[in-house]
């Protein structure tokens, strides 16, 4: 590749599917300025195949993919687009598995248990693959998230429906008080480079190396905490009894997909909570059977159907879902509740649509509800009970007049929470687990009891004096204020705020006002201005740069899938990411069941009008930043006129708002008079287009109505795929006689 290419991934479900229809216009439109687009398969399925090439034939062989993009992202000639990916849980993982054994793909299957050398071998393989196995990968920068001009306008102008707010809700955020990672962490600076290894001492004299080595900096913050499994019952059971008491709905909000290692643990904990009885009962006989709570309800119901005393134990579920209080449910028509999978209730999307919809969710009889949101560690779990308890006081947020609240996110080369995966443990004794330096001296050690949750986490200083420097530069460039999310009495955040502190002063920021906060007391701030129609800078970390850009965004525009997401690389390269994906698997089941996809590829648009920029700065291309400029007033020009995906069938979907933008976009650019011979070269295309609107539409909207074959839910058959979304003759006639 050259410094004239954009990487496009190709990932999951419906950003997947709408990349069919999409990416010819990018590639059609791109040639024009001499740019080349290549994608690369960094889904669940590509990276599933790239893990076991000795295994399958070699026309099913493919390279891995994500390898290679990780390399790239450390290189100034980086500039990809990084669309929405699956985060697989377990039974994401095992379905994917599944497909591609059907489809001849001879791969293992997922050892829940593993037994010998192979089992484990072929465990650590998938295990590489499951959660957020992308994102900190390809993320060798820092976060820059906000709404562009064009779309908060747009908001403020097309409010989108919020949910009434009484002052007697009684909707509320349940976290531990301690014993959680939170209260039990500590913190240390390294002051070299070398590495570090994680050792359980028993308590019977033994001594099991969970990590043999970490590489590590110097200056690079090392975290260790641990989330005390008895505190955590005790805690879990007690939510279940408060949760009736008061009549509202018990939910739990983790992100088993990103911390892939914690909380499935956390999360089986809360099944076994809401159902002690049973598992008293039963529960030796459904773990000999393989079951476990970690993988939801869902699993174990399933599992229940081939076992001798299957009935019996589905009875006392059922018993006790009857005596405990009203569950949440994540689809009611089909009878699946909060606890039926670990990956279904993701608390950065779960926790602003309850906020976004009066403090409620959904109960059995798909009525609206008050809930009880159980967070167990409290870390983050406040700044959700400010927002709660602002809504209640004041009422729901108005998009037509509310502030924004961008976030400069610290999330390079696997910052913080994030990149504690392989050294996050649950631990199988009694003991004290010690991280040890190179010369065997101690450097961070806790106590834990069998079944505990350890992790160590790290934050390198690079990045964090790259995000002090943006959140600097992102100050400098609005006006608006920047305030860190840091809390002094937290150990890792102490040492976050000392190194703040001394590289704020190594830049400009006369005239700058930049804040030191705890999350709870940013997030009261934020939020006092956000009413007054006032902009904040957010400051994070990488959990929080997480959260708040669901947050902000969902109240603010309606969905995290607007917002503009740039990912200024650490060696001089772009990403630009796409938006969220929580909402994928649902269109997907739509497409297939009417031909109709509801994905909306707004953050496409966003994304490739500034990968043109970084480009065309990069390489001095004139023509590459004339297809950013007319892209983005062209974008503009889609909002405008309302052709964004509609929820209802027989309107334009996704295939439909990609023509428009092409149509607007071709417009755009035969109109523009930096370029004569690029404008002649768009202007027979856009009269087309402009010509067969109606054709085109009428094409489009003929094939809705009826199921469709994609060949593959993880793995789409890529010719039925694009069949299926690119279904008008006459648009795709016009388009390639542009090249």
């Amino acid at each position: 590749m050259t410094d004239s290419t954009i990487i496009y991934t190709q990932t999951d479900e419906a950003p997947a599917l709408a990349t069919y229809s999409f990416l010819p216009v990018v590639e059609a439109y791109a040639s024009t300025a001499g740019v080349a687009v290549e994608s690369r398969d960094i889904s669940l399925a590509g990276r599933i195949i790239a893990s076991f090439p000795e295994r399958l034939a070699e026309d099913q062989r493919i390279e891995d993919a994500l390898a290679q993009l990780g390399e790239l992202a450390k290189t100034p000639q980086a500039n990809v687009i990084k669309l929405p990916n699956i985060s697989a849980s377990i039974p994401q993982l095992k379905a994917a598995i599944a497909e591609l054994q059907e489809k001849g793909y001879a791969l293992p299957d997922y050892p829940d248990d593993p037994q010998t050398d192979e089992e484990r071998e072929v465990r650590a393989r998938y295990d590489k693959v499951k959660g957020s196995a992308v994102n900190p990968v390809l993320r060798e920068g820092n976060s820059d998230r906000r709404a562009p001009s064009s779309v908060k306008n747009y908001a403020k102008a097309n409010p989108h429906r919020m949910g009434e707010w009484r002052a007697d809700s009684r909707t509320n955020v349940a976290h531990m008080d301690g014993d959680d990672f939170r209260s039990t962490e500590k913190s240390v600076v390294l002051a070299k480079e070398g590495s570090l290894k994680i050792e359980l001492h028993g308590d019977d004299g033994s001594t099991t190396v969970l990590r043999e080595s970490v590489p590590v900096q110097a200056g690079e913050v090392v975290d260790a905490a641990v989330m005390r499994v008895a505190a955590l019952r005790e805690f879990l059971s007690a939510q279940v009894e408060r949760a009736k008491k008061d009549g509202v709905l018990f939910s739990v909000h983790l992100k088993a997909t990103m911390m892939k290692v914690s909380d499935p643990i956390i999360f089986g904990h809360t099944v076994r909570a809401f159902f002690p009885k049973t598992f008293a009962s039963y529960g030796d006989k459904l773990a000999a059977a393989g079951l476990t709570p970690n993988d939801g309800l869902g699993g174990i119901y399933k599992g229940l159907e081939s076992l001798p005393e299957g009935d019996k134990i589905k009875a006392s579920f059922d018993a006790e879902l009857a005596q405990g209080p009203d569950l949440a449910m994540v689809d009611s028509h089909r009878g699946i509740s909060n606890l039926h999978v670990p990956s279904d209730v993701i608390v950065d999307a779960s926790m602003p649509a309850m906020i976004r919809t009066s403090g409620h969710m959904w109960n059995k009889d798909d009525q609206e509800q008050d809930a009880l949101a159980v967070i167990p560690d409290s870390s983050y779990a406040g700044i959700y009970q400010a927002v709660i308890d602002d809504c209640r006081a004041n009422g729901a947020f108005d998009p037509s007049t509310m502030g924004s609240v961008p976030n400069v996110g610290l999330m390079a080369q696997k910052a913080e929470e994030y990149g504690s995966h392989d050294k996050t443990f649950e631990i199988p004794a009694t003991g004290t687990v010690r991280v040890l330096d190179d010369e065997g001296e101690l450097v961070l050690e806790q106590a834990v009891g069998e079944g505990d949750i350890f992790r160590m986490c790290q934050t390198k200083d690079v990045p964090i004096q790259d995000w002090v420097k943006l959140a600097v530069t992102r100050a400098r460039a609005t006006g608006d204020p920047a305030v860190f999310w840091l809390d002094e009495t937290r150990a890792h955040d102490r040492n976050l705020i000392a190194k703040v502190r001394e590289y704020l002063p190594l830049h400009n920021t006369e005239g700058l006002q930049i804040e030191i906060m705890s999350p709870v007391e940013a997030m009261k701030f934020s939020l006092e201005r956000i009413r007054r129609g006032e902009n904040t800078i957010s400051v994070t970390g990488n959990v929080l740069r997480d959260y708040l850009t669901d947050l902000f965004p969902i109240m603010e525009l309606g969905t995290s899938a607007k917002m503009l997401s740039v990912v200024p690389l650490i060696n001089g390269g772009g990403l630009f990411e796409t938006g969220a994906g929580g909402s994928a698997p649902k269109h997907v089941q739509q497409l297939v069941k009417e031909n109709y996809l509801r994905w909306d590829s707004l953050g496409e648009f966003l994304a490739l009008a500034v990968s043109f920029e970084h480009l065309a700065h990069k390489t001095g291309n004139a023509r590459a930043q004339i297809l950013a400029d007319t892209l983005d007033r062209a974008t503009g020009t889609l909002l405008n006129e309302n052709k964004s995906p509609s929820r209802k069938l027989g309107s334009i979907d996704n295939r439909g708002s990609h023509f428009y933008l092409a149509l607007y976009w071709a417009r755009e650019l035969a109109e523009q008079t930096e370029d004569t011979q690029l404008a002649q070269a768009f202007a027979g295309l856009a009269k087309t287009l402009a010509e067969q609107e109606q054709t085109i539409v009428e094409e489009l909207l003929a094939v809705q109505g009826s199921p469709v074959d994609i060949g593959g839910y993880y793995q789409p058959s890529p010719e039925k795929a694009a069949a299926v979304m690119r279904p008008s003759k006459t648009f795709n006639e016009a388009l390639s006689s542009l090249s």
